[in-house]
């Protein structure tokens, strides 16, 4: 694929740091739907960065036809399992993947980070693969979220938008805030037409994966910092924007 990236060893987890935890995948996943669903019609959907899977399963209770993009191999394969023949795959790198069509929704969430070139691709999904009338959903980590700016505080991270050595083996380029990521959007020629964050957090996600496991946190205390990330952005763990196809 790549011989400067191993896409395959930047999704395994490492000492002290998964790649993904089940926050990702009990809290946020299913915030991150309810956050796109008043903003899906019918229609096909291209999701860029599959991962193994677990964010697709929740599309297909929306959409009929869907196609992924991943560049780790390995992912696709446990992806594959999950999903049977209900998914096409596509193994490539967005710089490089050729597509056969454009798509009415194109999803691309916790990806947009880990590119090399993040315009040269959001320029590729607003020229070449959003449809006309489609609707480009761009969701990255928030680097004001504020368990980092606690990290911050405690001197475990330099500064909110600095990449941990951490971020950095799970292929991390960058962190994004509000600003910085419109501005990437901006540049490719994508039209904005909806700003947002997704879930007010003041902890670490490994602190949330030991709280899930206890009775603390009550499906009441999830929707209070659902509600509450609706009106601090960005205060949340993620950012979100919902574009359309600019002019380019």
């Amino acid at each position: 694929m790549n011989g400067k990236r191993d896409y395959n060893f930047e999704t395994k987890d490492t000492k002290g740091h998964k790649y993904a935890y089940r926050f990702d995948f009990d809290v946020m996943h299913p915030f991150m739907v309810r956050s796109f669903e008043p903003f899906f019609n019918q229609g096909s959907l291209l999701e860029l960065g599959s991962f193994k899977g677990d964010f697709t399963t929740r599309l297909l209770s929306y959409f009929d036809d869907i196609t992924c993009v991943e560049a780790s191999d390995t992912a696709i394969e446990e992806a594959r399992e999950k999903l049977d023949d209900k998914v096409e795959f596509i193994h490539a790198r967005f710089e490089q993947a050729t597509l056969p069509r454009r798509y009415d929704h194109i999803v691309l969430t916790h990806v947009l980070e880990h590119l090399d070139d993040p315009v040269r691709v959001l320029k590729r999904i607003n020229d070449e693969w959003l449809a006309e009338g489609g609707r480009f959903f761009l969701v990255c980590p928030n680097a004001n979220a504020p368990s980092r700016q606690i990290a911050v505080k405690m001197g475990l991270i330099s500064h909110n938008t600095a990449v941990t050595t951490a971020e950095a083996e799970h292929g991390h380029r960058r962190t994004y805030t509000l600003d910085t990521l419109e501005r990437d959007a901006v540049a490719a020629g994508l039209k904005v037409v909806h700003r947002s964050g997704i879930f007010f957090k003041a902890l670490a996600n490994f602190q949330w994966d030991r709280l899930l496991q206890t009775d603390i946190i009550s499906k009441d205390y999830l929707e209070g910092c659902y509600k509450l990330g609706q009106q601090y952005p960005d205060l949340c763990s993620s950012i979100f924007l919902l574009c359309e196809k600019g002019d380019g």
